[in-house]
């Protein structure tokens, strides 16, 4: 086999600009970051006052876990693909819900298998009123306490809890006027994307085609604003309301 020509120096001269720049990608640039998604979970659920007042271990919460997370999620959060230093984004769609557009949000709160400090985290949807579809993208740095997970050893299960605007406390089925949250009926998808990426939702299976723009409902920045301070939407760089 033919040896590449040595220069005068004895080293191997790359005689092709292709080749030149290749050389410099593999030594100057070994480690280029992947930017992928993946779906966390997709539900679909109708939740009642009697669900919110039997849920265990605690009340309000809704449970998703086992068969109901994506089993190809990764056990490390940080590498290959570097999910820990990239966003959520969080697609709720609120399908029964209601009269009288009380304020309701639901913390979405990540149970990792190793945890650190607290031992979880929690990020939220926006507070809606009304029924429509609420979508926001959250940084994975910005959420209550997200350094309490170790990213590296992966997400166990999600909690799911319903609660008014008032805050972190603000559990549903303690409020007197609980008729005012339930029943209800959410489609809540969360999708991890990884650094450096953009959202795609046509990566997203099962989801409807994207509506006009002049669907957009006119209550998209108002969702946003009333976010509590503790799990939800403050944390969301982008966050859009859509009339079904």
């Amino acid at each position: 086999m033919r040896r590449p020509p040595l220069s005068s120096q004895g080293r191997v001269r790359l005689g092709s600009r292709p080749l030149r720049l290749a050389a410099f990608i593999l030594l100057c640039c070994p480690a280029l970051s992947v930017a992928e998604q993946f779906v966390l979970f997709d539900v679909t659920f109708t939740y009642t006052k009697e669900d919110a007042d039997h849920s265990k271990p605690s009340k309000s919460h809704y449970y998703v876990r086992g068969p109901m997370l994506n089993p190809d999620r990764p056990r490390d959060w940080t590498k290959p693909v570097d999910y820990r230093n990239g966003t959520v984004h969080i697609r709720t769609e609120i399908l029964e819900k209601p009269p009288g557009g009380e304020p309701t949000t639901w913390s979405l709160c990540y149970i990792p298998n190793r945890g650190q400090g607290n031992g979880y985290g929690c990020t939220g949807t926006v507070v809606y009123r009304e029924k429509g579809i609420y979508e926001q993208d959250v940084p994975m740095k910005s959420f209550w306490q997200n350094q309490a997970i170790v990213w590296t050893e992966g997400i166990k299960q999600m909690d799911l809890v319903i609660k008014d605007n008032s805050g972190g406390k603000g559990h549903a089925h303690k409020r007197p006027d609980s008729e005012k949250f339930f029943p209800t009926k959410v489609r809540i998808t969360m999708v991890q994307v990884s650094a450096g990426s953009t959202y795609d939702p046509s990566l997203v299976p099962n989801l409807p085609r994207p509506a006009d723009k002049g669907d957009k409902a006119p209550n998209a920045k108002a969702a946003a604003a009333e976010a509590p301070s503790c799990c939800s939407a403050p944390n969301a760089v982008a966050e859009t309301a859509i009339r079904p």
